[in-house]
Parts: C-alpha cells; structure tokens; sequence
C-alpha cells in the first residue's frame, strides 16, 4: 500500500478573503489525476516520516517552507485500477518564501476558499475536503473508486 500526503495552504487576502494553494496536475505522464485540482504533497519515501514528507514535498512543490502546519486525518483509498494508498491529510496557515516560477507538477494557483468546490478534482476529495475548511481535525475517511468513479466512501472517525 502506498503512503502520501497532501496539504492545503491557506492565506489571507487584504481583502479579509482567505485563499488555498492548489495544485492543477498538468505535467507528468501516465498521471492518474491529470487535470484534477488539489493540495500538494506527494510520497512518503523510504525511512521518511509523514511530517517530514510534507515539509520536502511543500518546499519543492512550491518553493515555500511551512511553518504552522498540523496533520487533520487519514484517508484510505481502494481502487481496482489503482494502487491502494493511506494519505495523511495536513493543512497549513503560515509560510515563508516566495512561490515559485514552475512546478513540474503542474499550476501552482491561489484559489478563493468559496470556489474550491467549483474545481475539477477527485469525487472523494470533497469528503475531506468539507470538514478539512470547517477546521475539524481527527478526519478519518474510506473511499473505494472504480475507475475514476466513486463507489463507496465511510466516516471512519467515529
């Protein structure tokens, strides 16, 4: 099973408004998400923690170092196309550096907290996603996809 991360950075505009840093999947080959929107984040490497995989991925994702992040939940993915994954789920309010240029992943863009749902991203990400921007933490979710199509998806926080 593999293990990721993802993590949703968030500011605040001049206006009050806050924005997140979403990652459009544009560049890589054989990519299973191309064209979906998310956070960033990516693989947990050999004798890497999760904490520390966000903190690599972040920073060579966008060129931005996170300063106060915190893991939200755990989310199961099952697939019969796909390699089954456990994905630690972080969000993060405060960062140094500047965004960078390019990211080999794709486009790197601020998206307004009130159109997020309005995206092309994954049907299950909208499970996690939901109590991910109501501040909730401990968010333990199951999805199971066929496809790309979700079948089945289960609070497991209870």
């Amino acid at each position: 099973m593999r293990k990721t991360t993802l993590c949703y950075i968030s500011r605040i505009q001049g206006s009050g408004e806050k924005e997140y840093l979403m990652l459009r999947r544009t560049a890589k080959k054989n990519d299973g998400s191309v064209g979906k929107w998310m956070g960033v984040g990516g693989k947990i490497e050999n004798d890497e923690t999760p904490d520390s995989c966000i903190l690599r991925e972040v920073k060579e994702e966008t060129g931005l170092e996170i300063k106060n992040y915190n893991l939200r939940g755990i989310v199961y993915y099952y697939s019969d196309i796909w390699e089954d994954e456990i994905m630690y789920l972080y969000s993060a309010d405060a960062f140094t550096g500047e965004l960078i240029d390019y990211c080999d992943e794709g486009e790197l863009q601020w998206i307004a907290e009130n159109k997020l749902m309005e995206l092309n991203m994954w049907e299950g990400d909208i499970h996690f996603l939901k109590p991910l921007l109501a501040n909730e933490d401990n968010i333990r979710l199951k999805l199971r996809y066929e496809g790309d199509k979700l079948v089945s998806w289960e609070n497991i926080s209870d």
